[in-house]
């Protein structure tokens, strides 16, 4: 038996919608909120919930594991550039030096 009372305060355009959704459903507003709110989730909804979780875990492994390749593939150029820019400084000087007379 439903005998407790509860007021509820929303914006005139929720009201509308409630009573549209009411009015759809072929309930009163009061029975959509109750049937809304009291509702169990199915045992679909349940395991589309428990894949949902899986799959947010998934991700935001994924998201880990691309971020720690980018990371060491920039770590490699880093190391490659590091290693060719010095062969590139010798090579421009010693068009110079041997210019300038000096020899290696």
């Amino acid at each position: 038996m439903k005998t407790a009372r509860v007021t509820l305060l929303t914006s005139p355009d929720f009201k509308r919608f409630l009573s549209a959704e009411a009015k759809r459903e072929k309930v009163s507003v009061a029975e959509l909120i109750r049937s809304r709110c009291e509702r169990r989730p199915t045992d679909d909804e349940k395991i589309l919930a428990a894949l949902t979780g899986e799959l947010n875990k998934a991700v935001a492994d994924a998201k880990k594991a691309l971020k720690s390749g980018l990371d060491e593939a920039q770590e490699v150029l880093a190391e490659l550039r590091a290693k060719r820019l010095p062969d590139a400084v010798v090579r421009t000087r010693s068009p110079r030096r041997q210019a300038a007379g000096e020899r290696r």
